[in-house]
């Protein structure tokens, strides 16, 4: 599934670097099939946008946080603090809504 749209304006401020952004969406389209369980969450905003948020910008902390993700996602999601159940209201601030300029 393919990063949406907030998602994708996050990441190409986060990433300016000429092909930077379309790696880093490239390997989160490509995520759920790394994945050796819970596949379905890996496909998810939630998911690619915790790895995103705890890259903050950095290459290797984007590694990082995938080589998290894929050893447990719910440690990666407590860790972008999405863990709870205003998960959305986090994402809300951080990444906008879809329609947002």
């Amino acid at each position: 599934m393919p990063v949406s749209v907030r998602l994708e304006r996050r990441i190409r401020r986060d990433f300016p670097e000429p092909g930077s952004a379309a790696e880093i969406m490239r390997m989160l389209d490509e995520l759920p099939g790394t994945a050796v369980h819970d596949v379905e969450h890996f496909a998810g905003e939630r998911l690619q946008a915790a790895i995103v948020l705890l890259a903050e910008g950095s290459i290797r902390r984007f590694h990082e946080s995938v080589r998290l993700a894929l050893t447990d996602w719910r440690d990666l999601l407590v860790a972008a603090e999405l863990d709870n159940e205003s998960w959305t209201d986090r994402l809300q601030a951080e990444l906008g809504t879809e329609a947002a300029p």
